[in-house]
């Protein structure tokens, strides 16, 4: 593709990550390139900065596509969908489960912050099941379903689900430049 520069996404996504990546794409809308591949395999990670990432990616004045080279997982998949076409590879996989809250030490919590981070966690259920519903062309209560249940995809089934549009042998031709992160 012309003027298409690739990036290698393979990390945690986290704030560090998510900074690396929205900088790298920054620069190359500043050097007007015109198309992005994202190459991700990721574990997941932050639902932050992975919704701020998906936005970004989303809203930003540049052709985005996305291909999964090994294993998209938890709110990678969200990241997945800005693309604007959406590969794997043969061998690859796709994680969609529920959101979770971790406690560190011996944290303690009055009513009002339970319920605080309670309503949180159903709002970004709520965010997440609309992101990768308009991609996949479901019904949100259908991905809540799904996030509900843990559910994991091979290529075939991503494919026939929506999230992928094509299942490719090929990333990339020889000789472009790859920008990795992570």
């Amino acid at each position: 593709m012309e003027n298409r520069k690739i990036i290698r996404f393979l990390a945690e996504v986290n704030q560090q990550s998510a900074n690396a990546l929205i900088g790298v794409v920054e620069n190359l809308i500043r050097n007007k390139v015109k198309n992005i591949l994202l190459l991700i395999s990721s574990p997941g990670g932050s639902v932050f900065h992975g919704v701020s990432i998906y936005n970004f990616l989303k809203r930003a004045p540049i052709n985005i596509e996305t291909c999964n080279f090994g294993s998209v997982d938890s709110i990678a998949s969200v990241i997945y969908c800005a693309g604007s076409k959406r590969y794997c590879v043969p061998n690859a996989r796709f994680l969609i489960h529920s959101i979770s809250f971790n406690i560190q030490g011996n944290a303690s919590f009055e009513e009002k912050k339970l319920n605080e981070i309670i309503k949180g966690l159903k709002l970004d259920r709520e965010n997440i099941s609309k992101i990768i519903a308009e991609n996949c062309q479901k019904k949100q209560e259908e991905i809540e379903k799904i996030m509900f249940e843990g559910t994991t995809y091979n290529p075939e089934e991503a494919k026939s689900f929506g999230l992928v549009t094509e299942i490719k042998e090929k990333l990339f031709e020889e000789g472009e430049e790859i920008i990795g992160i992570g």
